[in-house]
């Protein structure tokens, strides 16, 4: 799924300072230490929000990419296939990957980017120049919130991948920045353009649903073979996160369409989290089964319960579920779970029961919906590459909203609330399962209306 980056080695540098001290500290992550068990102060703001600002017009998308390693090089050639968008410029510390990376667009016919590969601070660079409008990160978590920074400060709208930022801290320094600066700072959340997500979505909307109640998400892959693998993550980073935190560390897949079901920061917001895990116990059995004795993964404890659970009440009442678990043998899913007032939806497989075309207690066949799809799965999906197509409709809409001068669909207060349960989910289960409250990455202004990802099709 969405974030398998490529990057340097943080499990030697940064990944493990950060995850080793946090674990130390007890606290999970940074900037946790203070203001939990009651409400949290609303920040002063660094500029006027963000809600609705529309992107200047764009004849063309000017892309740069920072990470071309598993996830940015599988986007690279869905970024060539959206039309009016152009990649000028790449990055990674593996001057191999980025030879591949401008090889494969000088392939399709276009110019030859920019290569950057002098570093793990040539990033920088990159952001300087004045031939790029957005700036795209496909790198290992602790790089997200760094690299946002950085292309908004050198003013680059920014597009991250899954989390935006991994503490609290992180999160209220995208949404300040992206305040000060005008720039967007998009959690480039690609499960919230799936094609049952979407029409869900629109069902919702048009009220099929009656009054939403529940919903559930999660990120249930097993990760195994690919987090012991010695080349798939640059360095084995993916792996050493579970050496220092206990939590949601992958939320956002689950939440972000779930999110969207609610209004959440359009009507209704986050209140407070609850999360619980449960034994570390599948990556040791593992290791235990697969790897040979003196490998360095031996000297490694694994600290990231197996399954993570959480509970969030919103607002209105409202209750989501999310789970995470990459470290168990398990078909995948992502719950997408929506419970009204008329009847409930539950995915994997896809099945639906509203009333009253529903009845007997006989789920229905969510293909008999298919008239409610979303505009852009009627008339641009599912389009090249993979995920279902869902990655593709993410970069055409988004490309689409840069060309045309719209507001994104999801927006830096989005991007904070939804990567907000890694931090949150690692306090909680710290403190024996306790409710965390939410920041208000709005400062109060989550019932105000503006677009989201029920997007209407431009005139």
């Amino acid at each position: 799924m969405a974030g398998d980056e490529s990057r340097s080695n943080p499990f030697s540098r940064r990944t493990l300072l950060r995850t080793s001290a946090a674990a130390g500290a007890g606290l999970g992550v940074a900037g946790l230490s203070t203001g939990y068990g009651a409400a949290q102060p609303v920040r002063p703001a660094k500029g006027e929000s963000m809600m609705g600002v529309a992107f200047e017009a764009h004849e063309t998308v000017r892309v740069g990419i920072i990470g071309v390693g598993n996830r940015g090089a599988s986007m690279l050639p869905l970024f060539l296939a959206v039309p009016g968008v152009a990649i000028t410029a790449v990055c990674d510390v593996s001057a191999d990957a980025v030879n591949r990376a401008a090889r494969a667009v000088t392939d399709a016919g276009h110019p030859e980017p920019a290569k950057y590969s002098a570093g793990e601070d040539d990033f920088e660079n990159l952001l300087r120049r004045d031939d790029v409008d957005f700036a795209y990160v496909a790198t290992p978590w602790e790089w997200h919130t760094p690299m946002a920074l950085s292309a908004m400060r050198n003013g680059k709208h920014v597009g991250v991948e899954c989390p935006a930022g991994t503490t609290v801290d992180e999160l209220w320094e995208l949404v300040d920045t992206s305040e000060k600066t005008r720039r967007h700072c998009i959690q480039l959340e690609n499960c919230s353009y799936s094609q049952n997500e979407m029409r869900v979505l629109r069902m919702v909307h048009d009220g099929l649903f009656g009054q939403v109640l529940f919903g559930a998400g999660a990120y249930l892959h097993d990760l195994r073979e690919l987090l012991f693998s010695k080349t798939y993550y640059a360095g084995q980073w993916r792996r050493a996160w579970h050496t220092g935190l206990n939590g949601d560390l992958y939320p956002t897949h689950g939440l972000g369409p779930v999110a969207a079901y609610m209004d959440i920061n359009r009507g209704d917001r986050l209140v407070r989290i609850t999360s619980m895990s449960t034994p570390a116990a599948g990556l040791a059995q593992y290791r235990e089964q697969h790897m040979p004795a003196g490998d360095p993964t031996w000297n490694e404890r694994y600290v990231k319960g197996d399954a993570t659970i959480s509970l969030i009440q919103t607002e209105a009442g409202r209750v989501v579920q999310l789970a995470h678990d990459v470290s168990n043998p398990r078909p995948y899913s992502r719950l997408n779970q929506l419970q009204g007032t008329n009847g409930v939806f539950e995915d994997y497989p896809a099945r639906i029961y509203l009333e009253p075309t529903h009845s007997n207690d006989e789920w229905g066949d969510f293909a008999e919906f298919a008239d409610y799809d979303h505009w852009l799965w009627k008339e641009v999906g599912p389009g090249p590459g993979g995920h279902g197509g869902m990655d593709y409709i993410m970069l055409y809409r988004l490309a689409q909203t840069m060309r045309l001068g719209l507001p994104p669909d999801i927006d830096v207060y989005d991007s904070a609330t939804w990567s907000a349960p890694f931090a949150l989910s690692v306090e909680s289960v710290r403190r024996n399962s306790a409710p965390v409250d939410f920041p208000d990455f709005t400062r109060g202004r989550w019932q105000t209306p503006h677009p989201g990802v029920d997007s209407p099709k431009p005139a």
